[in-house]
């Protein structure tokens, strides 16, 4: 009976594990539409990198772990990068829609971009309300499997790595909207 007991303990123990990812995975999934379709979302969470990337305007460094407590939806990209260039408004669109307290788009990028040409090309886009992050030594790029741009990683308050989109999308997309509104609405709920 003891060995009963303790088997059913530790089955609901690790069921009751990870509540989080269950209820992300479960909010995610049934929203994915369009370009949403290639976000690939994660059946456990994964670990995030804790390589320092540069702020815009020479202004420190900092840490993934630096934005724990929300949902960061972490777009790699570079100044050449066509797709990049694309999306970059869609992200924009994104950010003042659910930026604040629970949600961030936070852009980095990585390898070779001048901070003259990062700050050109969000003038040349009209971008105005993203950060103008580097990761010119690509290590967060690189501990992070980000091999092409662009790369977008959905990161929950945890700091966990939860999906990941290759290549471009429509971050404006009434399914990515649909995304982020419910992952934010289910953390105010718990």
């Amino acid at each position: 009976m003891k060995k009963l007991l303790f088997a059913f303990v530790y089955t609901a123990l690790a069921a009751g594990a990870n509540p989080v990812l269950a209820d992300d995975a479960d909010i995610i999934m049934p929203l994915l539409a369009g370009d949403m379709k290639k976000l690939a979302v994660h059946d456990a969470p994964q670990a995030t990198s804790n390589a320092a990337f540069n702020l815009a305007d020479g202004a420190g460094t900092a840490t993934l772990e630096d934005y724990r407590g929300k949902y960061v939806l972490v777009n790699f990209w570079a100044t050449w990068c066509a797709p990049c260039r694309k999306e970059m408004p869609h992200l924009s669109e994104l950010q003042k829609e659910f930026g604040g307290d629970d949600f961030e788009v936070l852009t980095i990028a990585t390898g070779r971009n001048s901070p003259e040409g990062i700050v050109k090309f969000f003038s040349d886009i009209g971008i105005t309300n993203l950060p103008r992050h580097q990761d010119p030594k690509q290590a967060l790029a690189s501990q992070m499997a980000i091999f092409g741009l662009p790369i977008t990683v959905l990161i929950d308050p945890e700091g966990r790595e939860i999906a990941r989109l290759r290549g471009d999308a429509d971050w404006a997309s009434d399914s990515a909207k649909a995304v982020i509104k419910s992952l934010i609405e289910s953390r105010k709920d718990s």
